[in-house]
């Protein structure tokens, strides 16, 4: 509570000088409580910052999956729009990120993508994208210009360190090998050094392919593992696993947590916040922080549930 008073008395100390400056007509003392008034506002910013993003693993970095949902080959061109737009944002923070793997899907866009984010607050930021994505539009892929609503999900665990415990029992595992795919010409890999892990006892899967040796492959999947295993054990201890599996798998109507409506009008739409904006292109950019924000000031400022 020191930062808290020491601001408050920052406060009042501008007051004082703001109103001594009015009485005399000093314009010099006027700008400088200004200046004061600025320095405090950005302070408590950074407080509301803080206690927005405080827990454990807020400050890590992030592995991100974006996978398509119902829709056929619109969900999947709208999931490669997600992946856009969520790299678009990363580039906005200034964070670094290496795309881990890629399914190009049959027609045009993705059935899957995961990448990993490192930057600060990349984790407590991020997830605040973890859930369904609802786009509204007149399809391309539509010969008849019909509208068309596909969905996508992004998933999003944090990039934890390797002195945080996470136990897996090799046994519970199956490894497949398989040939990582690409866009055809020499630069495709010859080898099955893609790797595809499943954790039998919870279904979890995760992939990498972006590497050309099988052991960095696998290397970085168990990483991803340990990650997932770690986001679903926590989830697990809220009594929220199950909940959040279920609607994990239901990529479709009436678990979206967002909407973007590009016809007959141009809206996007937190179903969480029920913030709207009509500047969907700039959000399609990368431009989520006011998304972002509203909504983890939302949940932050959730009254608790008394067991």
């Amino acid at each position: 509570m020191k930062i808290w008073d020491s601001q408050v008395r920052a406060i009042s100390d501008a007051e004082v000088l703001l109103e001594l400056a009015e009485e005399a007509g000093d314009e010099a003392s006027a700008k400088e409580a200004e200046a004061q008034l600025d320095t405090v506002r950005k302070a408590f910013e950074d407080m509301e910052f803080r206690r927005m993003l405080s827990g454990e693993l807020d400050a890590s970095g992030a592995i991100v999956q974006v996978q398509s949902g119902a829709g056929g080959v619109d969900a999947s061109d709208w999931a490669q729009m997600l992946l856009r737009m969520l790299l678009r944002y990363c580039d906005r923070k200034g964070w670094k990120y290496e795309l881990l793997d890629e399914t190009p899907a049959e027609e045009a866009g993705i059935k899957s993508a995961t990448f990993v984010v490192t930057g600060d607050y990349a984790y407590g930021l991020l997830k605040a994208e973890d859930g369904v994505h609802r786009l509204v539009r007149v399809s391309p892929f539509d010969t008849q210009g019909r509208r068309q609503t596909s969905f996508a999900a992004v998933t999003v665990t944090p990039d934890i360190d390797d002195d945080i415990e996470v136990n897996i029992d090799e046994g519970d595992l199956r490894i497949d090998t398989y040939r990582a795919g690409g866009a055809g010409g020499q630069h495709v890999n010859k080898t099955d050094s893609a790797v595809r892990i499943t954790h039998i006892p919870t279904g979890l899967i995760v992939q990498c392919q972006n590497e050309r040796s099988q052991h960095k492959n696998k290397a970085m999947a168990m990483k991803m593992l340990r990650s997932k295993m770690y986001d679903f054990e926590l989830a697990k201890r809220e009594e929220k696993a199950q909940a959040a599996a279920n609607a994990r798998l239901k990529i479709e109507w009436g678990s979206q947590i967002r909407s973007y409506v590009l016809f007959p009008y141009q809206q996007v739409n937190d179903h969480r916040t029920e913030m709207k904006t009509a500047q969907i292109d700039a959000v399609l950019d990368g431009d989520l922080d006011q998304l972002i924000r509203t909504y983890l000031l939302q949940k932050s400022n959730a009254p608790v549930a008394l067991r």
